[in-house]
Formats: C-alpha cells, structure tokens, sequence
C-alpha cells in the first residue's frame, strides 16, 4: 500500500461522514503543510498526519477512545508508526509526549485552526479572507466564544514550537486563507 495523500483521504473519508469534522481535517492539513514548507520538512508526510488526525472522532468521540482506535486502524492498516504515533501525541490524554516537530506543530495547529473556523462563522459575511490576527485574538480572550476550543494548547503550542503567538495566529490564518473555498468560508452572505 503507498501512504499517499489520496489514501489518507480514502481513510478519512471511510470513517468521518460529517462535512465540519473534514473540514477540520483540511484546514490542520493546510496549516501543517504550511509549517512543513516553511521549515524544510516533508510536507506530504506532514500533511497526511495532519489530514488522518481525527479521522476517528466521528465513531470514537470519547476521549477514552479517541485517538487510540485510529491507532489501531492505521497499524491494522499498516500505516508508519510515525505517522500514528504523531497522531497519538496530539492529545495530552494519551500520555504521549511530542517529541519530533512535526507532532509539536499538529498540536500547535489543531486548536487554532476550529477558533479561527469559529471566528469566521460569526463574522456577518462568513469570509476567512477577512479575518484579521487581532480579531481573533480578542476572540481567543471572549470565554464563552467557541467554548470547547482550548486557549490554554493554542498559546502552549506556539510555545512549543518557539514561535510568536501572532506569528503562529497569521501563520495558520494565511494557510486556511488558501483554501477558504474547501472550507467554505469565503463570503457567503448571511
């Protein structure tokens, strides 16, 4: 089996059914691919981390379950444990710790990527391509606002990654920007 993108597709595909759960799954693959360029790292290998991530949630939301039943998909399937393990690491209730860069930035990148998501949606025109770094900032501040997305690994990650936390913001925001028309996010009326 070649562990291409197209195959991690087909996995996430066969497991999340839900539109928003694949939309997550392409906007933390935007962001990881992005970090991957920027850093000189292998952005397939990357991005197909970032695209399998949470490919299990939609059938295993319980985090007693979730990541580990994809674990045990992918290595069924015989997927590289570094993807699974990164995969693992993503969570701090796995008990695995982040270790290589590529787990630091799918951490860095999954929470911020569903507050920028939620940052767009309450927008009147629902346009990413608008969003600013500063308005997400203050919506990162507001704790009723997107409630279930966790300040706390936003702000950790970028520390882990040694990056500014605007930076890190404008960093994932421009690569979501890229493909705000997969998200659908790029100016449908209210």
């Amino acid at each position: 089996m070649e562990f291409t993108r197209s195959a991690a597709w087909e996995v996430l595909a066969e497991h999340t059914k839900n539109e928003n759960l694949r939309k997550h799954a392409l906007a933390v693959e935007a962001a990881v691919r992005t970090y991957a360029r920027k850093l000189g790292e292998d952005e397939e290998k990357w991005g197909i981390t970032a695209l399998l991530h949470d490919f299990d949630y939609e059938r295993y939301p319980d985090l007693a379950d979730h990541p580990f039943r994809g674990a045990e998909i992918l290595r069924e399937r015989g997927w590289p444990e570094e993807i699974i393990r990164a995969i693992l690491s993503h969570g701090d209730h796995t008990g695995v710790s982040r270790e290589s860069l590529m787990e630091r930035v799918l951490f860095a990148c999954d929470e911020l990527t569903g507050l920028i998501t939620a940052a767009a949606l309450i927008r009147p025109d629902k346009n990413l391509l608008n969003l600013q770094v500063t308005s997400i900032k203050k919506r990162m501040k507001e704790k009723a606002f997107a409630r279930t997305v966790k300040r706390e690994d936003i702000i950790r990650g970028a520390d882990e990654l040694g990056v500014d936390l605007d930076e890190h913001i404008a960093i994932v925001l421009d690569a979501m920007c890229g493909i705000a028309s997969e998200l659908g996010l790029t100016g449908i009326s209210a």
